[in-house]
């Protein structure tokens, strides 16, 4: 007699593996091409990459953003792993510049890590950010990640707390060094004129979707994207053109809603 037995499910992580058919899925869309998009009318943006990313993972997006003509820059970052109230801080400073350069308010995407980052400069520094888009970020809970995930944030924080520059220790879980940053994130008093798109996916490898649900965020999209895919995704793209285009009046922006049903 044969007996079936069921296979295990596939490790989360393999869901990432998908990437290049996302990307190519982009390279056909209208979306890429700006069909359907509004033009960025010189708008600064500030793109932020996530964890264990540089500035590179979010090339694409910055081209793509450069080609409907928004003002982007890049966060100046080679590996997202420093201390998050020292990414912050530098963060902060870009955000001033542009500003000023500008003359205008800044919109943020941010990837994974990025994203967190993105919500709580969007809390402490309101005067500077007219909205923010986060990609598959755990802003209700930065180790809101799976257990692949966490054990490389574990290996870094012991790296660093064993003294090895720029990378974030287990200090920064509990200690001083970051509490002004965990204060402006765990805070439910998001600023009510910055405009807050949340871009989650149930098929994320890397970060639990329900840490990415924001009850601030003013539009939470569901799309159906690897992780590291919503650099690429076709319908990524879109919701952020679409966000992108809604903080050019920030000031008088209604609330807008598009809450998937979590189950």
């Amino acid at each position: 007699m044969d007996v079936h037995v069921p296979m295990p499910p596939l490790p989360s992580v393999w869901r990432e593996g998908l990437v290049g058919l996302e990307a190519a899925a982009l390279w056909r869309s209208p979306v890429w091409r700006g069909i359907g998009q509004a033009p960025g009318d010189e708008r600064p943006v500030l793109l932020i990459p996530g964890f264990l990313a540089g500035d590179g993972s979010l090339a694409v997006m910055t081209r793509w953003l450069r080609g409907l003509g928004y003002r982007t820059n890049r966060a100046g970052i080679r590996q997202n792993v420093d201390c998050s109230e020292a990414v912050c801080c530098h963060m902060e400073q870009r955000l001033e510049r542009m500003a000023e350069r500008t003359g205008e308010r800044v919109s943020i995407v941010g990837q994974s890590r990025g994203g967190v980052i993105a919500r709580a400069l969007a809390v402490r520094r309101p005067d500077l950010v007219s909205g923010i888009v986060t990609l598959g970020s755990p802003v209700r809970g930065m180790f809101g990640v799976q257990a692949h995930t966490l054990g490389a944030i574990g290996i870094v924080g012991a790296l660093g707390t064993l003294r090895v520059p720029h990378l974030l220790t287990w200090r920064c879980l509990r200690g001083d060094c970051c509490q002004d940053f965990r204060k402006a994130l765990e805070t439910d008093a998001f600023p009510a004129d910055v405009g807050y798109t949340t871009v989650y996916s149930r098929r994320d490898g890397i970060v639990k979707w329900r840490a990415c649900l924001d009850p601030a965020a003013q539009a939470t999209v569901e799309v159906s994207s690897s992780h590291i895919g919503m650099a690429f995704h076709p319908d990524v793209y879109a919701t952020v053109g679409r966000a992108l285009a809604g903080f050019a009046h920030a000031d008088d922006m209604p609330v807008w809603t598009t809450w998937a049903q979590a189950a």
